[in-house]
């Protein structure tokens, strides 16, 4: 879980205007950081099966989201990928 203000953070660093905190990229922003503050959460809790259901839901919810932003913005896609350091 994220605090309020890692998340406010996060929104204002990929929002494209004062007012947008549900674009793609902010959406996709948001469950980048989620995914990787459950990581360390695992590297303890080796056996928490349930919370890695849910770890792999949010995975999957952020592939759906980067293959529809690379189908309609491929340049927005490109930048948020090298944003947030996802594909290598």
């Amino acid at each position: 879980m994220i605090s309020t203000i890692d998340k406010a953070t996060v929104i204002a660093a990929n929002r494209h205007h004062a007012k947008d905190c549900g674009s793609t990229e902010v959406q996709i922003a948001i469950l980048t950081e989620r995914i990787n503050s459950l990581q360390g959460h695992f590297k303890s809790h080796a056996k928490d099966h349930a919370g890695r259901r849910g770890l792999l839901l949010m995975v999957s919810k952020r592939n759906r989201l980067l293959r529809y932003l690379a189908d309609t913005e491929r340049v927005r896609y490109a930048t948020l990928i090298k944003k947030l350091g996802l594909r290598k």
